[in-house]
């Protein structure tokens, strides 16, 4: 049996090691309730005494990691503190983020995987992975999808608020034939967001290219916004799309990784 390398935790060790936790726990009951709020709140939060709070807030503010208001005294996030978060954001690029579970999707499930970001001409594929026999698709790195008709852009839709996009978007769905709409699956745009956000992602049954079924799910930052979307896709004969289906939850799986990597606090 190979021995332990680590040296044995002290007593004195073992209260750094506790110290430093404490002081972390506080500094993310501080973001969790907001970036500033009373002792009380913050004791609360860490399930500790005011008094043992107070001693290591005052340890954190000689590091610059919180500050006390001199007129509410409550406690907020120092400027140590912001720097350490803003290095930590100018590190989450999502397509970065994105390539091991791109590559994971791809060898796993043996489909065409894509990352899109929403850029000035519409959903835009960044990061393009393709198996060993791949679906012939004309779409690449660099291609514009639509927003009503792929399950990428339907995701990016769920979450547009801008008035005139949603105007321009309904519009185009009323001139659809009825067959488009079929396939579509809804036949208004408020049903469609509907379901998208009921899913946790969107499915697309030959509604952007026949014979090509899709599944995107978002992928949101920090603030819950919708930064990206990853999809699979796949020839809808051997592809199956449904949310109990082999892809859809890896899918979903993969997507929500990606979302907490980038600090966000809604992937459920």
């Amino acid at each position: 049996m190979s021995e332990d390398p680590s040296p044995p935790r002290t007593p004195e060790r073992r209260q750094r090691v506790q110290s430093a936790e404490m002081g972390m726990g506080i500094l993310k009951a501080l973001a969790r309730l907001g970036g500033t709020a009373s002792l009380t709140a913050v004791a609360t939060a860490v399930d500790e005494s005011t008094a043992k709070v107070h001693r290591y807030l005052a340890s954190l503010i000689q590091e610059d990691l919180v500050v006390q208001d001199s007129s509410s005294q409550h406690y907020r996030l120092g400027p140590e503190a912001i720097q350490i978060g803003l290095a930590a954001m100018r590190q989450n690029d999502p397509v970065r983020r994105s390539e091991p579970a791109l590559i994971r999707l791809r060898d796993e499930l043996g489909v065409t995987c894509f990352l899109a970001i929403m850029g000035n001409l519409g959903p835009t594929i960044m990061r393009f992975e393709e198996p060993l026999l791949p679906v012939t698709i004309n779409v690449r790195a660099g291609s514009v999808l639509p927003a009503l008709w792929s399950a990428t852009g339907q995701v990016f839709l769920s979450t547009l608020d801008d008035a005139a996009q949603w105007r321009r978007l309904q519009d185009e769905l009323a001139q659809a034939s009825s067959e488009q709409r079929a396939r579509l699956g809804v036949q208004t745009l408020d049903q469609l967001r509907d379901q998208v956000r009921l899913q946790g992602c969107a499915i697309a049954r030959d509604s952007l290219l026949p014979g090509i079924s899709a599944v995107a799910a978002p992928i949101t930052d920090y603030s819950g916004r919708v930064v990206a979307v990853l999809t699979a896709l796949g020839a809808t004969g051997g592809f199956d799309p449904g949310l109990k289906g082999p892809i859809a939850p890896l899918v979903l799986r993969e997507a929500r990784a990606i979302s907490l990597s980038l600090g966000t606090l809604t992937a459920g």
